[in-house]
């Protein structure tokens, strides 16, 4: 289980990448609305936009996921459950936080979710 130490060393982590992920977000919103204003010359040009603006919105998407996922590891860091499985109650490895500072799940557990998830497509 992670000590106070090192749960203040992730915290720092996820704010900084919360903070990272906000500007790009809005970075992605300003780069989609001024595609949109471009002028089109040709079918060339449309798709060109047409390319970047799905782009960019397939990032800015992937980035507000894992916002989502950050500002819960804050949520749980402030109630005192930050580093205990979702799924078993046990305190996910140091290893895994430092790998990934937003874990829901332990290693065992993350791989029942992840099979759940695909049997439900």
């Amino acid at each position: 289980m992670a000590n106070k130490k090192q749960i203040e060393e992730l915290h720092q982590i996820l704010l900084q990448r919360q903070s990272s992920l906000i500007t790009s977000i809005n970075d992605s919103r300003i780069n989609i609305d001024s595609l949109k204003n471009q002028e089109v010359k040709d079918d060339y040009d449309y798709a060109e936009i047409v390319s970047d603006s799905f782009t960019e919105g397939v990032l800015a998407n992937q980035q507000m996921n894992e916002l989502k996922e950050i500002e819960s590891a804050l949520k749980r860091i402030k109630i005192g459950t930050y580093g205990i499985c979702e799924m078993c109650d046990e305190a996910i490895a140091i290893q895994r936080l430092k790998a990934k500072p937003f874990a829901r799940f332990c290693t065992s557990c993350r791989a029942i979710y992840e099979a759940e998830q695909e049997n439900k497509k």
